[in-house]
């Protein structure tokens, strides 16, 4: 078998235009079923894929989450009672659409100030059972829960606060525009973006009952093609159309599906050592991500070029503490956090000095005496790092408070 070849291929569930206003998206899920989502998008605003970032037009997005999505593009002329019956009727036709309840998605601009005729469209509509607003918020009571994510300038309504703020759940984004969620938009912010998306699943998913996916096996399934069947094509077929790594302390990894794809090939799957094992620590599951706290394990017999880029091998052996950021999208990954303490890593290699120079002038202004330089000793712990993390008592805690600057000859002029 080609271990560059998937045996499953990516969802690819074509987008049907039922109206020049309406678009049904089946769910781009593995599962290739899940509740119905409306998605009500101004039509003034660019929904295309834009080259600065991953992150995909609303449609795609809530595709991929696992929701079957029907988009409406309204304008201030736009009759909206009449496109969402359209659109939960073809939502209710779609054999991919399960369960007995809908949600809805709105996003819209100064075009459409009036939310009224949308929230008596809400209202009249028994499957939608809960909306999220994005960059404004509804003046009304809806009659099902609402969540609000707004931009830093608007000022939300207070729990209890009036006939508006029932059922209303309401967050602001710290210099984030109201737009901040369309990823072709000037407003676009991804932090804001990334936020407000996780709270909107976590707000959505306990009232339509799902999507669910089990997101602990999504991710040993992606870490046993990379580590144990070593199979690019398969890693990949676990993530979504354009996912992304990022190795933070080397600046590693692949930003986007060609580039991802040439970064597991050429220089990580292939590129570890035989003996590599993950010993997982902790492990904390949310609404759309998986934080681990693992050891890395190995022998550092040849060049891992994604974690000690160009060093030759020492044929040490390295145990280092690891946490794993990783934000999956209904059941595929979208993009992997890595972070480790690259000077352990140097330590237990033997490739880092107890002692550095310390180029500055010490408290008061006191300067290194002549042919003399300051040292300090270098705050990096080695292979306890790992036994510490495992067994808090394996070695002391405190212990670096006693470093000290010391004061030696230079080397420059130390007798040969």
């Amino acid at each position: 078998m080609d271990i560059n070849a998937p045996t499953a291929q990516r969802p690819s569930a074509p987008c049907v235009q039922v109206t020049p206003e309406i678009s049904i998206q089946p769910p781009l899920s593995r599962r290739g079923n899940g509740p119905g989502l409306v998605l009500v998008v101004s039509a003034a605003l660019d929904l295309s894929r834009h080259d600065k970032t991953l992150d995909p037009p609303p449609l795609q997005k809530w595709a991929e989450e696992g929701y079957a999505v029907a988009q409406i593009l309204v304008s201030g002329e736009s009759n909206v009672a009449d496109h969402l019956r359209t659109a939960t009727a073809e939502l209710e036709k779609l054999p991919e659409c399960s369960g007995d309840k809908m949600g809805l998605v709105a996003m819209l601009d100064e075009s459409t100030p009036d939310h009224q005729p949308l929230l008596d469209a809400i209202r009249a509509h028994q499957k939608i059972v809960t909306s999220v607003f994005y960059g404004s918020c509804p003046d009304g009571e809806l009659g099902v829960p609402v969540l609000a994510h707004l931009p830093s300038n608007t000022k939300a309504p207070r729990a209890g606060g009036g006939e508006g703020a029932r059922g209303l759940t309401a967050h602001t984004y710290p210099a984030a525009a109201r737009f901040f969620a369309i990823p072709a938009h000037a407003d676009y912010r991804a932090s804001a973006a990334a936020v407000a998306h996780t709270r909107s699943l976590a707000f959505l998913k306990p009232l339509m009952g799902g999507p669910y996916f089990d997101l602990e096996a999504i991710w040993e399934e992606h870490t046993r093609y990379e580590f144990a069947d070593r199979s690019v094509g398969e890693t990949m077929a676990t993530m979504v159309d354009e996912p992304y790594v990022n190795h933070v302390p080397t600046l590693t990894g692949g930003i986007g599906r060609a580039k991802l794809t040439a970064f597991y090939r050429d220089h990580f799957i292939f590129s570890n050592p035989a003996d590599a094992a993950l010993e997982l620590v902790s492990r904390t599951v949310g609404i759309d991500r998986v934080v681990d706290e693992f050891l890395f394990n190995c022998t550092h017999d040849r060049v891992i070029d994604w974690l000690i880029p160009g060093i030759p091998p020492t044929f040490k052996p390295l145990s280092i503490p690891f946490t794993g950021i990783v934000n999956i999208r209904g059941d595929r990954l979208y993009h992997e956090h890595i972070a480790w303490d690259q000077g352990t890593v140097l330590r237990q290699l033997g490739l880092l000095p107890e002692y550095l120079p310390f180029p500055h002038a010490l408290p008061g202004g006191r300067e290194p005496a002549e042919r003399k330089q300051f040292e300090y000793r270098v705050p990096v712990a080695g292979g306890e790092t790992a036994r510490k993390l495992l067994d808090e008592s394996a070695a002391p805690s405190n212990e670096m408070f006693a470093f000290a600057v010391r004061e030696v000859a230079r080397k420059d002029q130390v007798e040969r």
